[in-house]
């Protein structure tokens, strides 16, 4: 894994300073956030291999090579958040906060916030690649998806957290810059988390109710948006209409307070953005692919605990947005930073497109980078 001497001559390739080639740099990045491997483990196997490396060294090395690629990294958020129709999700992660002192010189811990916008239209046929945009933050203020999405204009697809309730207010023409798109999933988990507590048989008629749109759905799969729209409206309107009349039917009859009448409620409170997907092809029935893009931080953070600073949470944003976009461009991760990091000091910055995942559908990187 370590570099040979034709790599030595160019560590300034992927670094400003220090001893790491850009395959190394590449196993690095993605042993830590996609595989999930902490560097002080990193550092034990790569002592295994005869590199004792520090981990503070392992540490700047991460933090240098995420600079390097940060400029790839604003431009995929860039491109991605041109879209017109976004997932989006948010997960917890622990910060090392230095203002925040339990005991001693032992530092507190506060909880940040990672914050992860996807396109992908691959579901409708569109013609946009794939692409996941990650950002920090240290706390869970609305603010900060406001202003992730300032400028955005088109389709949410999101939970029902509040913070993006100023997202969806219509302007003075009563025209709303961002229109929201519900997600069944998150409606369908809260009558399953009923059904398994309670054998409910109204929560198990929810679950069989929505389990038929969801039927729908696989078959029109890669269809494009007029096509998957026609089989919406022929097939799953009349059965989401039946769903709305027999949830209002039921909150007549079950308590008021209680989770199911909570799971209906939220639903016919938010009936409209639960509907849009009838109407707009684009739309998919779930924000799942939102799920999955943040699924990889949720596990990651049972390994490597926190992040160090505020400044660590940027670097998590930033490797996720690259590895993450790679994958669902269909790259392997570590070929694709290996490449990017093996030419972008030397790449003209107005041609960086050219280094975009989607752009790179075949990765050779030069030998004389070999690890």
């Amino acid at each position: 894994m370590l570099r040979d001497d034709r790599a030595a001559a160019r560590a300034d390739a992927s670094t400003r300073r220090g001893m790491a080639g850009p395959n190394l740099l590449a196993h690095i990045l993605v042993s830590k956030f996609d595989d999930h491997l902490p560097l002080y483990r990193q550092g034990e196997i790569l002592a295994r291999h005869g590199a004792d490396i520090p981990r503070s060294t392992l540490i700047d090395w991460c933090g240098q090579a995420v600079a390097t690629l940060r400029p790839m990294s604003a431009l995929i958020k860039h491109r991605v958040m041109n879209s017109d129709h976004l997932h989006g999700d948010d997960t917890p992660i622990r910060v090392l906060d230095p203002s925040q002192r339990r005991s001693g010189k032992e530092r507190g811990v506060k909880e940040g916030r990672i914050w992860a916008y996807v396109r992908d239209d691959r579901p409708w046929a569109g013609r946009d690649p794939p692409g996941a945009a990650y950002w920090f933050s240290p706390d869970r203020k609305g603010e900060h998806p406001q202003r992730h999405l300032a400028t955005f204009t088109g389709i949410l697809q999101a939970d029902g957290y509040s913070g993006f309730k100023e997202l969806y207010k219509p302007d003075a023409t009563g025209t709303a810059r961002v229109r929201e798109a519900a997600c069944w999933a998150h409606l369908r988990r809260d009558f399953h988390d009923v059904w398994k507590g309670t054998s409910s048989p109204i929560a198990r008629e929810a679950l069989d109710r929505i389990g038929a749109l969801y039927d729908i759905e696989r078959t029109i799969t890669g269809r494009s948006a007029e096509q998957r729209v026609a089989v919406r409206q022929r097939e799953s309107r009349p059965r989401v209409e039946a769903f709305k009349a027999w949830c209002g039917a039921q909150l007549s009859r079950i308590p008021g307070k209680g989770d199911l009448a909570k799971a209906m409620r939220y639903a016919l409170n938010r009936w409209p953005a639960f509907t849009l997907y009838l109407e707009d092809g684009r739309v998919a029935i779930d924000n799942n692919v939102a799920e999955r893009a943040i699924r990889p931080v949720v596990i990651g953070r049972k390994n490597f605990l926190f992040a160090g600073s505020d400044a660590g949470g940027e670097i998590v944003a930033d490797a996720m947005t690259l590895i993450e976009t790679a994958k669902l461009c269909g790259l392997n991760p570590h070929d694709y930073l290996a490449d990017v990091l093996g030419r972008i000091n030397d790449h003209k910055i107005n041609r960086l497109d050219e280094l975009l995942p989607w752009n790179r559908k075949s990765i050779a990187v030069p030998q004389d980078q070999a690890a």
